[in-house]
């Protein structure tokens, strides 16, 4: 599955909930919700968790926990793009370029 093929299924996936109609402004709150959700995840894979009662995860779930969070933000990632017209093949162009460009002088 190519990344506009993704992006295509999550639009039409979050249109069919009502969860498309949100504007990029709440799409924002989401997205942030997410990347605290994926820090938690990292910080429990480097640093692991002293919690009283809770599970520790074995090193599978920890993966499938990181691959889950991760999703969720490039799904709110790739509404955004959705919401702004955006092909997220020319969003990471974009941004290759500029690395390139701004580091090109180092190399």
């Amino acid at each position: 599955m190519t990344i506009q093929e993704h992006q295509a299924w999550v639009k039409q996936f979050y249109e069919e909930r009502n969860w498309y109609q949100f504007n990029p402004l709440i799409r924002m709150n989401f997205l942030t919700e997410e990347m605290g959700e994926l820090t938690q995840v990292v910080h429990t894979i480097e640093l692991g968790r002293d919690h009283p009662g809770e599970h520790k995860a074995t090193a599978q779930e920890l993966r499938d926990h990181l691959k889950e969070e991760l999703c969720d933000v490039f799904d709110q990632t790739l509404i955004l793009c959705s919401k702004y017209d955006l092909d997220p093949a020319e969003v990471f162009q974009y941004g290759e370029n500029k690395l390139k460009k701004r580091f090109d002088s180092e190399a």
